[in-house]
């Protein structure tokens, strides 16, 4: 599914501690209720040290297990310091520190989030340039006498660039104007915060030419905002040039860039930068970060163009000694002393895995009295946290509020996604509710964090309960959280709450593009194209704004999943006139959904148009055509794709040599198969269970049980053995050749396992069939039955088969009422029993003829007059004067078959007034009665004891009025003998022997012409 923003404890974690802690500070609070009196686990090799306590004190944890230890917070300010044990991958990690200096709580400043307060003039000009469009005119009226102090506050309190960069011109226009590093610093960071990198060229160019000299706080402040760009490269080789300068990194340059590769995902080379530092030693001659790539995916700039560049040309003179510190002065830093230095450290270390540095560092920070704050303590919980050690998380929270440092809503979020991430969902909204009960406020993560939390687990009630407290309070549903919550009601099917919610969240505006194509996924993934199709549609009648090329590609998905290829096709095509052209994507995306509908020549022709424009097949589409030509027959086809996509320098992967030796398999091409398993193998592809069973299927064809059953014992050393369908081959192999107690052995052995599927009844009902073990096939059928694999047509049919084989029409009929009960409708193969059990129970081949042609004319009711024919046969006439009415009531023109059926079904149910109206009505529509009206209404006058009505027909057939016919002749003497007039069927009898010997005509055939007619439907 296109992903739409979600928030892992990881992503909390990088939020949480990038900004400093912001809003109101309350009195230390206790999560008590995430402190229940159950014991934690911690690892044994993790303890806090601490010179503030003096007794060993135990902290019972949340939510612990009873075989889990307390965790033991160890005192003893004089304990040897003891050595790390065992390798670096370790049971736990321990935080020591033997320091005798007390230290104090972290000093977090209150943010009320209302303006600084000035004095002097300086409310009034901030007053009037906040008002007032025409910054010049402000300063003209109250920006003259302004001291460079004062100077620097109006600069600093613009609200954009732009006035920045107008208020800086303004002052450089002042004849007294002195201009000075600390306004270039404010100028440039607010260029670099907005990414206008020629403005901030020209501007460095000017400093320089006023022989401004950059400063510690100016190399860091460009590090910082090229790495927030994602300009890494760039940031650094701003300390490369600083180098070149003779400027070392203060303490906070050092941290900012330690942060910047760390957020590059540069672990190992922020940590040796930092250790370098240290020493006074910074080494960028390695300077090549082939791993990172800038934040607009543009080419790598190389040191030698960037320094060659008009940026590194100015400013390159020596340092005056006078404003620069001497070098030596600043390698004598030795060690961090900033909190901010260790959070980071923290942070650095833990993102990197390792966790044991991560503890020395805080260890450290204990040690040398640098006073820890709120950020220490929730970069530390989230770095034990994330690394499934929750345990230690809980723990530095009570450590934390013992310090005197109050938790803020980052805290509650980091655990909140802690707890959502190890499965406790109770704990995570415990977190959410308890941040409003220690007087804090749910930000804009924590709302993400819940919202996402309860979403992916289909919580309804919970989600509507946390909007409702969203709305109470004013605070906006984040676009980012609107996909969740409506997939999460399409995936209920509560698609009218899903519809609300969208219409709702809309009132304040469109959404992004990437926020649209999320929603619009949600109903594609659940085919609901109409849906789909309405969100995409109305986003263009709500921002008139044009679709992006991700909101045409997954609405291409929803029609295709919907099998709407035409439609599909149609919006690919109307892209580039609403001035969105397809990518990489739409092409790929619309190949594999032609190819997957077995729309093959479309498919080939959009993988020409694709390489046409210069885009280039993944291995998926060049994978989905082949396969797809595989499935058709089309194998020379499949074989020059093949040949293209090794062309492009895509290997065939697994997917595509299976598709290809499967299509040569069911081809009967078996050698070919071979050859592409072959060259498949000396690739180094290893063959799973897949192409292993169209191999055995392939031996299967040509006979040889040696080859498959040399494949199967090798499916055996694969992970999972063999699977279903390898086994059931084998079956069948077995089963062709007639090895009964082979092919029992594999069965008994999938019962044991309960892998037993329709697939393998039926290869045992057929083999136990083809050997003459009736007894045995219905036995298995019977299983089959009471297994609930009869349950499509095909199982239906064969199980039907496999009764009417032995015999027991009545089970044929009783399946085929389940069958229609339902609601399978037969197929053709069905349809072609039901004939031959028709014949086989002793209906008149002239009535069975008629069937058939009617059935393969499609004329109407033809199917229903089959089916009503077999339950009348099989003796379930109540099944049969329903089905039987379904036309007869019917307000059409029936055809004589219709009415010959019936006569027939009311006939032999003893319905015999009804099956005589209806040769009435029969006539009244101008249907002549033909042989097979005379055999069912002859039937009837036996039945009734009508003597005369048998009379009547026989003397029009003995008299030619009625084209002779053996059917009509057995029809006539059955009735004479139901009739109890025995001697009149007699002479009936030496009548049609007569007319046998007299001369040739239409008749039943013989019982073993009918087991030679079911023997053909067996064998197909």
């Amino acid at each position: 599914m296109l992903c739409c923003h979600s928030y892992s404890s990881r992503e909390l974690g990088q939020e949480n501690f990038q900004c400093s802690m912001q809003g109101p500070i309350f009195p230390p609070c206790k999560l008590q209720s995430l402190n229940p009196p159950l014991p934690i686990r911690v690892f044994p090799r993790f303890s806090l040290h601490n010179q503030n306590f003096t007794k060993r004190r135990n902290y019972t944890l949340p939510n612990a297990s009873p075989t889990h230890k307390n965790f033991e917070i160890v005192v003893n300010s004089h304990s040897p310091k003891q050595k790390s044990k065992g390798p670096w991958v370790f049971a736990g990690f321990k935080l020591q520190c033997h320091s005798k200096t007390l230290v104090s709580p972290a000093k977090v400043s209150s943010f009320s989030g209302k303006k600084k307060r000035y004095g002097g003039v300086l409310p009034t000009i901030l007053k009037s340039l906040e008002s007032d469009s025409d910054i010049e005119n402000a300063l003209n009226k109250f920006g003259e006498n302004l001291s460079p102090k004062e100077q620097t506050v109006v600069l600093k309190e613009q609200s954009s660039w732009k006035r920045v960069v107008r208020v800086f011109e303004w002052f450089k226009s002042q004849k007294d104007y002195i201009p000075n590093v600390i306004h270039y610093n404010i100028v440039l960071r607010a260029l670099g915060r907005a990414q206008k990198w020629d403005e901030l060229r020209l501007c460095w160019i000017e400093m320089a030419k006023n022989s401004v000299l950059p400063t510690n706080n100016t190399y860091g402040m460009l590090v910082d905002v090229y790495g927030k760009a994602g300009l890494v490269k760039e940031a650094l080789l701003w300390i490369k040039h600083m180098r070149v300068r003779g400027i070392f990194p203060d303490e906070v340059t050092m941290n900012t860039v330690v942060r910047v590769l760390k957020e590059g995902g540069e672990y190992d080379r922020a940590d040796r930068f930092y250790k370098d530092w240290r020493v006074g030693r910074i080494e960028l001659d390695d300077l090549q970060l082939d791993s990172m790539v800038d934040g607009y995916g543009s080419e790598p700039v190389s040191f030698k163009h960037f320094l060659s560049s008009e940026l590194f040309r100015t400013g390159g003179r020596s340092p005056n000694p006078k404003n620069m510190g001497s070098l030596e002065t600043e390698k004598s830093i030795g060690k961090p002393r900033l909190t901010s230095t260790y959070n980071t450290l923290i942070d650095l270390y833990g993102k990197a895995g390792r966790l044991e540095d991560a503890a020395n560092v805080f260890g450290e920070m204990l040690k040398s009295g640098v006073a820890m704050d709120t950020i220490t303590f929730n970069t530390m919980i989230f770095t034990c946290g994330s690394h499934g050690h929750l345990s230690e998380a809980e723990a530095l929270l009570g450590k934390m509020e013992e310090r005197g440092i109050s938790p803020d809503t980052k805290t509650y979020n980091i655990f909140l996604s802690l707890y959502a991430d190890a499965g406790n969902i109770d704990r995570a909204l415990e977190c959410y509710r308890k941040i409003r009960e220690v007087r804090l406020y749910p930000d804009v993560v924590t709302h993400r964090a819940v919202l996402h939390v309860l979403c992916q687990r289909n919580m309804v009630q919970e989600v509507e309960s946390v909007i409702e407290d969203m709305e109470k309070a004013g605070v906006r549903i984040d676009e980012h959280s609107v996909p969740g919550v409506i997939k999460m009601y399409v995936d209920n099917g509560l698609l009218g709450q899903a519809k609300a919610f969208l219409e709702k969240c809309q009132k304040d505006g469109g959404f992004s593009s990437k926020t649209y194509a999320a929603i619009i996924d949600a109903y594609a993934e659940r085919g609901l194209w109409v849906e789909a199709e309405a969100v995409f549609l109305g986003k263009r009648d709500l921002s008139l704004q044009k679709w992006s090329v991700v909101e045409y590609n997954v609405m291409i998905k929803a029609y295709g999943k919907a099998r709407l290829y035409d439609k599909a096709f149609s919006l690919f095509e109307s892209m580039r006139n609403h001035g969105t052209w397809p990518d990489e994507c739409t092409y790929n995306s619309l190949v594999q959904m032609f190819s997957g509908g077995d729309l093959v020549d479309q498919a080939r022709e959009l993988l020409s148009e694709m390489q046409g424009m210069g885009f280039k097949p993944d291995s998926l589409t060049f994978s989905a055509l082949i396969a797809c030509y595989a499935r058709l027959g089309q194998l020379s086809e499949a074989v020059n794709v093949c040949q293209e996509m090794i062309d492009a320098g895509i290997k065939p992967n697994i997917f595509v040599y299976g598709s290809l030796i499967d299509g040569f398999v069911e081809s009967g091409e078996v050698e070919e198969a071979l050859k592409y398993f072959q060259r498949m193998e000396k690739s180094g592809i290893l063959a799973n269970q897949i192409v292993l069973t169209s191999l055995i299927k392939a031996y299967g064809k040509v006979g040889s049980l040696h080859g498959a059953k040399a494949l199967y014992g090798r499916m055996k050393n694969l992970e999972g053995g063999p699977d279903i369908i390898a086994s059931n081959s084998m079956i069948k192999i077995y089963a062709d050749l007639g090895m009964v107690s082979e092919a029992e052995l594999f069965f008994e052995d999938l019962r044991k396992k309960n892998l037993v599927d329709e697939i393998s009844f039926a290869a045992m009902i057929n083999l136990y069939k083809s050997a003459g073990m009736l007894e045995e096939a219905i036995q298995v059928a019977e299983e089959m039955k009471h297994s609930g694999l009869v349950k499509d047509c095909a199982s239906f049919t064969m199980v039907m088969a496999c009764y009417a084989t032995h015999g027991q029409l009545q089970k044929c009929g009783e399946l085929l009422h389940e069958m229609i009960t339902r609601k399978l409708l037969p197929d053709s193969w069905t349809f072609k029993l039901l004939f031959t059990i028709l014949k086989k129970g002793g209906l008149s081949l002239e009535a069975v003829t008629q069937l058939e042609s009617a059935y393969q004319d499609g004329k109407p009711y033809s199917r229903q007059a089959v089916i009503t024919s077999v339950f009348s046969l099989v003796g379930l006439h109540a099944l049969a004067l329903e089905s039987c009415e379904a036309f007869t009531k019917a307000e059409v023109n029936l055809d004589s078959f219709a009415y010959n059926v019936a006569i027939y079904a009311y006939g032999v149910a003893g319905e015999i007034e009804k099956a005589l109206n209806m040769s009435l009505k029969m006539q009244d529509e101008n249907h002549e009665p033909d042989v097979v009206t005379y055999i069912n209404l002859v039937g009837c006058y036996g039945k009734a004891g009508m003597v005369e009505g048998v009379k009547r027909i026989y003397n029009e057939l003995k008299n030619e009025e009625i084209e002779p016919n053996e059917s009509l002749y057995r029809a006539v003497i059955d009735a004479y003998k139901i009739a109890n007039r025995h001697d009149l069927a007699d002479l009936a009898s030496q009548e049609m022997k007569f007319a046998l010997d007299s001369q040739q005509f239409t008749g039943s055939k013989s019982e073993d012409e009918f087991d030679e007619s079911f023997s053909d439907f067996e064998s197909q």
